[in-house]
């Protein structure tokens, strides 16, 4: 018989690349699709981040494998970062450069967790952190924040989901998919509960940190006690709109970051020389191209939230962050359209691709079934077709 591993059975293919495979396929049928379902900037990398890039091609001196943990000026810019403008004593020793943040999620997961670990997921989460646990052999507990608390896990709740077994709370903030930002007291409340419990660590996602609209990003390592506590997750794909570079790194422990450098260098070794180069341009150069992207960001989710006010039957809550929606779609559960009966969110996901032509993701993929996410990464003439399109596809469904 052919059976694949059990840890491979126990995950799910990524749901956004699923869907964005989809809107991929109509596209080559000719139909005109618009593509909410990536996570990917619509902006082109910053031309001085390129220029980096093809000196160091030019340079000849970076053809060699690199430093499993990145280069040790990479690795000091970027501890410098986090001290400058986090709070956060990291030197180079704590950062290990992956071939982006998923990675660095992976490292983490495989070098920390053994078979029955517990790690405590805020729901909504990113799609990737439950395939992940499980990926370890860990066991992923979600613990899910409500539409009305702007999506957020309380500090309470933390709390009342840590058990003997649990090793590690992991979530993203500003967060994917829901776009909620913890203010700097829920952050603290969430570390007194972790302080409180021995060996707890946090695993924090901060890929999004330069699309924060709340004036309010907090580091949750930079509080008292908690350097020691917390895996800390960043990468260039959101903020410098680098998807396809694939740089990104964690900054912890030592004795984490060694443990995650000693994966890395039996699973894929350093990541490209070039794209490193490019990366130091980025934390080290000037950053006036990522404000221009973030405040079109900013006038985007403006836009897209009244144009989501003004379709009947959604719900959803004013993102602090990154570039999406994560609209309650419930009301449309059990209705049709005289052909298609929508029972769920994946249905209903279905029923706009093929009616509406726009491509979304299930909330199921993300911890929430009765929510869809939107990626607002797009031009605002596709934001603005793509939305009068959901709301005449979604006026024929009773």
């Amino acid at each position: 018989m052919k059976k694949l591993s059990n840890r491979i059975e126990a995950i799910q293919e990524s749901a956004t690349l699923a869907m964005a495979a989809k809107a991929r396929e109509f596209k080559s049928r000719g139909i005109d699709v618009i593509n909410l379902s990536l996570g990917e900037p619509d902006f082109k990398t910053p031309a001085h981040i390129c220029e980096a890039a093809k000196n160091a091609i030019d340079d000849g001196r970076y053809f060699s494998y690199p430093p499993v943990a990145g280069y040790q000026d990479l690795r000091e810019a970027l501890a410098a970062k986090y001290q400058k403008e986090n709070n956060v004593p990291y030197k180079a020793e704590n950062i290990v450069v992956s071939n982006g943040a998923k990675q660095s999620i992976a490292n983490t997961m495989i070098a920390l967790l053994n078979p029955g670990d517990e790690v405590i997921v805020f729901s909504p989460y990113w799609v990737s952190y439950d395939a992940l646990v499980r990926l370890a052999e860990g066991t992923p507990v979600l613990v899910s924040g409500s539409i009305e608390n702007d999506f957020k896990v309380t500090a309470a709740q933390l709390e009342k989901a840590i058990t003997p077994k649990t090793k590690a709370v992991i979530f993203s903030s500003p967060c994917n998919p829901t776009g909620s930002v913890f203010t700097k007291k829920e952050l603290q409340d969430i570390a007194n509960v972790v302080l409180k419990h021995e060996n707890l660590l946090v695993i924090a996602d901060e890929i999004y940190e330069h699309i924060d609209f709340s004036g309010e990003q907090t580091s949750i390592a930079s509080f008292p006690g908690m350097f020691d506590r917390t895996i800390t997750v960043n990468g260039f794909a959101k903020g410098f709109a680098m998807t396809g570079w694939r740089v990104g790194y964690i900054a912890a422990p030592k004795w984490i970051a060694d443990g995650c450098n000693k994966v890395q260098g039996q699973i894929t070794s350093a990541n490209c020389s070039i794209a490193q180069r490019a990366a130091l341009a980025a934390i080290a150069g000037d950053i006036t191209p990522t404000k221009k992207m973030v405040e079109e960001y900013r006038r985007r989710r403006d836009v897209v939230y009244n144009l989501l006010k003004d379709i009947p039957g959604l719900k959803s809550n004013y993102p602090q962050g990154a570039f999406y929606f994560f609209p309650d779609v419930s009301s449309f559960f059990g209705k049709s359209d005289g052909t298609t009966r929508v029972k769920n969110a994946d249905d209903l996901c279905i029923y706009l691709l093929e009616k509406a032509n726009v491509s979304l993701v299930s909330g199921g993929a993300f911890g929430d079934d009765n929510c869809v996410r939107l990626s607002y990464a797009a031009s605002e003439s596709d934001l603005r077709t793509a939305l009068q399109r959901i709301k005449d596809a979604l006026a024929l469904l009773n």
